[in-house]
């Protein structure tokens, strides 16, 4: 019986070790810099953000399928530093959160549909291009459309542990731009008979018109792409031209 209690109390610590907690606490923020006066190269399209296995903060079921626990803003460990950000004139606070989560890997660690700051869905479509005047339909009635939020912030954030602890984000922040547009080169053909009386007249070869280039506005998306190894108890900072994100990872006592 002795040295069967050893060997009971060994198993029942099993699962404590393999379930141990973090809370997380990200704040993500803006500088007030004018992006095309940034010493980079931004193009003017991105490929799309993949959504797959991504869930929101707000859904409750997801939330629970992963074993994540917002946190009350009581418990948040980096206001000090927001409201600092906040106070200055250079950048601007788009979110601040905390969640509690386990320890899982990366093909099961919970990954968070970020979204933040102004909805840009009143001026510009999904695809950036800029909202044009309303157009009725073939039968004079006035097609009502909802649109759907276009945030000036949008992607994706994941923590995981993987021998050590990572964070993984690839987020966009939409800004208004201008580019060129060039419209389609036409050609008119005048060496074509006239016709009725004066059909026999050839006229000319073909002439070339320049082509036209119009500066239009759009919704221009600045790529953050960043993977760091963190780790716990430390404060991390991801740097960026246009944004930045501070991340803290705290074990919780068991």
């Amino acid at each position: 019986m002795k040295r069967l209690i050893p060997l009971l109390l060994l198993f029942v610590s099993l699962p404590s070790l393999a379930q141990r907690q973090f809370d997380i606490e990200v704040i993500i923020f803006k500088r007030a810099v004018d992006a095309e006066k940034v010493n980079e190269s931004w193009p003017n399209t991105q490929p799309k953000i993949s959504l797959e296995r991504v869930g929101s903060f707000q859904d409750t079921q997801y939330r629970a399928s992963k074993g994540v626990k917002m946190l009350p803003y009581s418990e948040y460990k980096l206001t000090p530093q927001k409201d600092k950000l906040r106070k200055h004139a250079g950048f601007e606070v788009l979110m601040h959160t905390a969640w509690r989560q386990g320890d899982q890997g990366k093909s099961s660690a919970p990954v968070f549909h970020i979204q933040a700051g102004k909805d840009f869905s009143k001026q510009f479509n999904a695809d950036g291009s800029e909202k044009g005047a309303v157009t009725a339909s073939a039968d004079g009635f006035q097609e009502e459309t909802i649109d759907k939020p276009l945030y000036e912030l949008d992607g994706k954030l994941q923590i995981y542990v993987q021998h050590y602890l990572y964070a993984e984000t690839t987020l966009d922040l939409k800004a208004p731009s201008v580019r060129e547009v060039t419209l389609q080169e036409q050609q008119i053909e005048l060496d074509s008979p006239v016709s009725g009386a004066e059909s026999n007249v050839q006229v000319g070869n073909l002439t070339e018109i320049s082509p036209t280039v119009e500066v239009e506005e759009f919704l221009k998306s600045y790529r953050m792409d960043q993977k760091r190894r963190m780790r716990s108890t430390e404060t991390h900072y991801l740097d960026h031209p246009l944004l930045g994100m501070v991340i803290q990872v705290r074990r919780v006592a068991q």
